[in-house]
């Protein structure tokens, strides 16, 4: 393979200005858009040598044919016209939206003679205030049900209106009690518009110094012996407290701020906005991006800032899970948006709006998580999926029964291995396996004997033993007994790149299969390795194919790292048990009051006395014997070559369990498993207290 390709332009005819580039193919169709501070820098990295690119990035250089790009006085000219390009051209290596359509809105119609209140999905109509966006537009017709009991302004369109107006009788609306405009025949135009600036004074403050007010017209009411009057005044209070109950305080009354949470994996984002205006949630939304090119989080970031503000006017100020790296040219670019007011663009360190920056990630991990679980249950998408795979690895069957494995240790001790199941393009949990290697040299070493253990019995049909061997493989705690199993697979994937593959390949050798694919997925480019293959297998980044291999390949992951987490917890209740003195209840009390391994390892012996039935000698006895044991750092999957252990302890959103899945041995929750989303009502999530 050539370098880079042959029709590169020279280093010195690209500009060092700011600008924004297009790539072309062969048909002159728009593959990317990009800006950059310096062009010639810029531009100068995709022209590196091919074998260094991203596979991706040089998939898009490959497959174009030319670059052009335009040099502009300044960072934010280059942000303006790149976001234009993007909407004009649709480029398919650009960041897609797929959830693209519109919230709802409540609307008041300041620009009319009458203004009235209604629900619109259109941000465009003249002179009227937008409350919003609501996540669902029943949130929004309650609302507005609840304000017009204190303030009834007119709900009625513009046709009935008009012919109320004209005849002198009232709407149909305002016969039966749903408008109060001048349509109806009860009050002036004058009076209506000092009612509806109450509304609209209310809805953006949320003062309640107005439901103090009711409070004393009912009392003076009551006082008065007009019990009808003061009913009404009651029932306008509660209109208002429901209204502000359904709308999370979360800061001081003076803030306006959108907040982005952003849960992502190597092939989508999912996106949560948090609009909170005058201290309380007044709205949530959320979308998923599909990412074509493999881009950093701070450029993800700019893109979906710039995708939300297009149209609508940005609030004093966003915050932003992290700042991109031309963070200032985006301020600067938000700031005008606002029309010169001036809009901040910051993170969340610390105090309240660090925790709802982590309560819009959850949201956001959640969102991810049903997403990949929604687009695993539709069938035609599976069916469609596995035959996609059939082709890109040249296979003369669909895959419809893939086993997936992975290597999981304590930095190099402790190793053990998972074996899950996807049949159909779903897994079977009941015939998902773990292995413990008593012995290695190395990963490939570890998945050398995994593959060779279970392809010697690959046609055992055998019952399974009541209690399974530890040291060999065995199915999830509390299964039903099953076939060892069911049927041969079409389909072998390891967790790893080329090393990892011709460890699995020389194991079915030796075995003597030949008639079972075998493909490897490296994680960090999300590429498909086949023995015996120089370059990777790329499908497109927004595939279903690509989709189900890294969910059984995340699956893999999360199975191995919940098997070591259980034998590390188990290792150390039998080393305690070691003490004399320090029965099983003992020790379950000991977990039970530190919560952890680490925090009983950390404690002093004072500390450890303080649980019940533990003595000052059992305690120190404890102490000396966590400190003889080897302290486990957190358990990892096997690294591929070249690059750094990820840590075990935190996966990624994408190896989430599937909802309803049973916990692993100890009870212990699977990791990653549902978080705790706050309950999204009319204005927005209720907070966890």
């Amino acid at each position: 393979m050539a370098d880079t390709v042959p029709w590169r332009p020279k280093a010195g005819e690209i500009p060092t200005d700011p600008g924004v580039y297009r790539w072309r193919d062969e048909a002159g169709r728009v593959l990317y858009v990009g800006k950059a501070k310096n062009l010639r820098a810029r531009l100068s990295n995709y022209f590196a040598p091919l074998p260094t690119l991203h596979e991706r990035t040089r998939r898009m250089v490959l497959t174009a044919r030319s670059v052009e790009w335009t040099t502009v006085g300044s960072e934010i000219e280059a942000l303006q016209l790149e976001y234009t390009w993007i909407k004009e051209f649709d480029p398919p290596f650009n960041v897609k939206f797929r959830d693209d359509k519109s919230y709802p809105y409540m609307a008041i119609t300041l620009g009319e003679e009458s203004p009235r209140v209604m629900v619109t999905r259109n941000r465009k109509i003249k002179g009227a205030k937008y409350f919003g966006p609501y996540p669902k537009i029943w949130a929004v017709h309650d609302t507005i049900d609840l304000m017009i009991k204190v303030f009834p302004i007119r709900t009625c369109s513009d046709s009935s209106y008009k012919k109320a107006m004209q005849t002198g009788k009232p709407c149909f609306p305002g016969q039966i009690g749903k408008c109060g405009g001048p349509c109806s025949q009860k009050v002036t135009i004058a009076e209506h518009r000092a009612m509806v600036e109450e509304f609209v004074r209310f809805m953006g403050s949320y003062d309640r110094r107005v439901i103090t007010t009711l409070r004393q017209r009912m009392g003076a009411a009551a006082d008065a012996m007009d019990y009808e009057q003061a009913a009404k005044y009651r029932d306008q209070v509660g209109a208002l407290e429901a209204v502000l109950e359904k709308s999370a305080v979360v800061l001081r009354d003076s803030v306006d701020l959108d907040l982005f949470g952003i849960s992502e994996d190597e092939l989508a984002a999912a996106v949560q906005l948090f609009s909170v205006r005058g201290g309380r949630i007044r709205g949530v939304r959320g979308w998923v991006v599909d990412k074509e090119l493999d881009i950093s989080t701070g450029d993800l970031i700019e893109q979906i800032v710039q995708g939300q503000y297009a149209v609508e006017e940005p609030p004093r100020e966003v915050v932003v899970p992290e700042l991109p790296e031309d963070a200032d040219a985006l301020q600067q670019w938000l700031s005008e948006r606002r029309g010169g007011r001036g809009t901040k663009l910051s993170t969340a360190q610390r105090g309240d709006r660090a925790g709802l920056a982590r309560t819009a990630a959850q949201n956001a991990a959640q969102a991810l998580m049903l997403y990949k679980t929604k687009r695993s249950a539709d069938y035609t998408t599976r069916s469609a999926a596995l035959a996609d795979i059939q082709d890109a690895l040249g296979m003369t069957e669909a895959p419809l029964r893939m086993e997936c494995y992975d290597i999981s240790h304590l930095q190099g001790t402790n190793v053990v291995a998972s074996m899950v199941v996807f049949e159909d393009g779903l897994p079977r949990k009941d015939q998902y396996r773990r292995y413990s290697i008593a012995e290695t040299t190395d990963d490939t070493d570890s998945m050398y004997q995994v593959l060779s253990r279970r392809l010697a019995r690959l046609d055992e049909d055998a019952e399974l033993p009541d209690v399974p061997d530890v040291t060999s493989d065995e199915v999830v705690e509390g299964s039903k007994p099953t076939k060892r199993f069911a049927y041969r697979p079409q389909l072998l994937i390891v967790d790893g790149g080329q090393p990892q593959v011709q460890a699995a390949k020389r194991a079915m050798d030796d075995a003597g299969v030949h008639d079972i694919a075998l493909v490897g997925i490296a994680k960090r480019l999300e590429e498909l390795w086949l023995p015996d293959d120089d370059f990777p297998v790329i499908l497109p980044r927004n595939s279903e194919a690509l989709f189900v291999i890294q969910r059984i390949r995340d699956e893999a992951h999360r199975f191995a790292i919940t098997h070591q987490r259980t034998r590390r917890k188990r290792d150390v209740r039998s080393r305690l048990s070691e003490i004399p003195g320090l029965g099983p209840t003992r020790v379950n009390a000991l977990l039970k009051h530190f919560g952890s391994v680490a925090r009983l390892r950390e404690a002093t012996a004072e500390e450890i006395s303080e649980v019940n039935g533990v003595g000052p000698a059992t305690a120190a006895a404890v102490v000396t014997k966590l400190a003889q044991t080897p302290t486990s750092a957190p358990a990892t999957s096997a690294p591929e070559p070249g690059s750094a252990p990820e840590p075990g302890s935190a996966p990624d959103p994408g190896s989430a369990p599937d909802p309803g899945s049973t916990p692993e041995p100890d009870g212990q929750p699977l990791p990653g498993g549902p978080v705790r989303v706050p309950e999204v009502t009319h204005d927005g999530p209720h907070l966890p207290s």
